[in-house]
């Protein structure tokens, strides 16, 4: 596919995608996907959205009951950008690494980065600075752009040829007192429609994430075919949700889409399941956005009346067990939206709504998606056949100067990694993930950069990881380790090891379950076999059950 003239004067990002053979098909099927060659995604959001429905509508609400309107977040998002272009010399195709929890700030800042014509880089703010120093390695941001609570950790990992400017702090140089001196007008940078405007980090299954890259017209694409055609949300609409901006789920139904429909949205910075319901009934909120894990969690504290409120119920992120999709509806009367997306592809693309929906199966293609299920050989497989899913769509994978695109993009087909099955009705069932990546919580952990961490304690000799099934979290990193001569196992060296990965990665990665073992199974080249791990796992899963039936068939 032929590019538009670039308007990015750093060509970074253009020079470093992918080959154009290694792309994958891009197919724009529907009339709302007809962008024009020039345009800027922060425009289409923000300004157009004041056109249209005046600057007073409110845009951005927080739980302590602020509300920023349509105009106070063009004003604040131009701010943003004359900050970048008149103090800190950033032109159109510089790189700008963002970093907080979801507040207000964080989405002027977004949108002023796109507005200015520069790239997004998004990174999860549970990382540790180890993990940010390899984005921005990656990426090469000019500026970096923090909450002021992680600007520390930020300034260490992007090093000092990248300038940090952190809000929320109380002082003359923070950014929101900077954009107090600016007039807020600012005319957005005519950007190409295919201009990259956001790199988005992968979880990392090696410890090195790979980076997908995004144009400013996907940014878009993904609300005019999920979000219109399955959410169909209105400007009444009040959307909230738990995940992070960084993670493009959370980008997605949290900022691209109520503003691409004139609606509000309630941002939390750090909630449980259970302060999320409450904070999202006060707002009024009418669409949901967050991961199984966190219907279930509503439901057991006996809080399901906090959803009553919504229209739409969205689970995304990891897989939705059938009992969980009953319980909710049992319970609510919801009936929840399943979906499939990937960072790849910025959002989901097989989902299903209202009375297509289906219990157990996510869905189908979401308008203006294909999708399929292909055998070991590439050929389509027959219905009923688990298989690798295939799509293709108006977005696709793109890596920044990454071998692994060929891993990912198969004959124009973008591969995602996940078995699926599909019915003769064209529904498409989850079974799991093809590779080694570990789905807990809604959060992708990478098996390998866990070994990583554990094996950087100094008690460990050599460790394996895997995902065990979970009830409660879909799955849980369980890790097999081989301690160190003269080093017993114990309650007290499990949590230590705990601990220890718990300060090395993000939190949210630690093995929950830990095994001492005094070897682990290998090949004869000495490769691990992860898979002998799993089949104990299954085995073991198996003996549970079977002990707990023959247990109530004495009852």
């Amino acid at each position: 596919m032929e590019l538009s003239p670039s308007a990015h004067v750093d060509s970074f990002t253009r020079d470093h995608l992918p080959p154009a053979e290694t792309w994958p098909v891009l197919e724009f099927t529907l009339p709302d996907l007809q962008y024009p060659d020039r345009l800027n995604a922060a425009a289409v959001l923000v300004d157009d959205a004041v056109a249209a429905f005046g600057p007073d509508r409110p845009a951005l609400r927080t739980p302590d009951g602020a509300v920023w309107s349509y105009g106070d977040l063009q004003t604040r998002a131009n701010q943003v950008a004359q900050v970048l272009t008149e103090d800190l010399g950033v032109v159109p195709g510089n790189r700008v690494l963002l970093r907080g929890p979801n507040n207000p700030w964080l989405v002027a800042a977004w949108l002023g980065v796109l507005k200015a014509g520069a790239v997004v880089v998004t990174t999860m703010p549970v990382l540790r600075a180890s993990e940010v120093a390899k984005i921005a390695e990656l990426t090469r941001p000019a500026v970096a752009i923090t909450d002021h609570r992680f600007a520390e950790g930020v300034a260490a990992a992007v090093g000092d040829g990248t300038a940090v400017v952190s809000y929320g702090a109380d002082d003359a140089g923070d950014l929101t007192a900077r954009c107090a001196a600016k007039s807020g007008t600012f005319e957005a940078v005519a950007t190409a429609a295919d201009d990259v405007a956001l790199l988005g980090p992968t979880s990392g299954t090696t410890g090195t994430p790979k980076i997908t890259m995004h144009f400013h017209r996907d940014i878009l694409a993904n609300a005019d075919t999920f979000a219109r055609h399955i959410l169909a949300p209105t400007t009444e609409d009040v959307f909230a949700g738990s995940p992070p901006l960084a993670f493009t789920f959370g980008l997605g139904g949290l900022v691209v889409f109520p503003l691409r429909f004139g609606a509000s949205v309630l941002l939390t910075e750090r909630a449980t399941p259970v302060e999320l319901a409450r904070h999202a009934a006060a707002a009024g909120a009418t669409i949901l956005f967050t991961a199984p894990t966190a219907y279930r969690a509503i439901l057991k504290e006996g809080e399901g009346g906090l959803l009553s409120g919504l229209r739409v119920a969205v689970s995304a992120g990891e897989h939705l067990p059938k009992e969980t999709w009953e319980a909710v509806h049992e319970a609510t009367g919801l009936r929840l939206v399943n979906g499939i997306g990937a960072t790849e592809m910025l959002h989901v693309f097989i989902s299903a709504a209202g009375a297509d929906i289906r219990p157990g199966a996510v869905g189908v293609p979401v308008p203006g998606f294909r999708a399929r299920v292909i055998d070991a050989d590439g050929n389509e497989a027959a219905p009923g056949e688990p298989g690798r899913l295939a799509v293709i769509g108006p977005t696709g994978c793109r890596y920044l100067n990454d071998a692994r695109q060929a891993a990912y993009v198969h004959h124009g087909w973008n591969i995602t990694g996940d078995t699926f099955l599909r019915d003769e009705d064209g529904y498409f069932y989850y079974q799991a993930r093809s590779d080694n990546m570990i789905i807990s919580s809604g959060y992708n952990i990478g098996a390998p950069e866990v070994e990583s961490a554990i094996d950087q304690h100094p008690d460990v000799v050599e460790n394996a990881v895997i995902g065990r099934p979970d009830p409660e979290r879909g799955s849980v990193v369980c890790a097999f380790i081989v301690l160190r001569a003269g080093v017993e196992p114990s309650a007290a060296k499990r949590k230590e090891i705990q601990d220890f990965v718990k300060a090395t990665i993000a939190p949210y990665k630690y093995p929950r379950d830990v095994r001492f073992v005094t070897e682990l199974p290998r090949n004869p080249s000495g490769k691990l076999q992860h898979f002998k791990l799993r089949e104990g796992l299954q085995e073991e899963t198996a003996e549970t059950t079977e002990l707990a039936g023959a247990t109530q068939g004495r009852g």
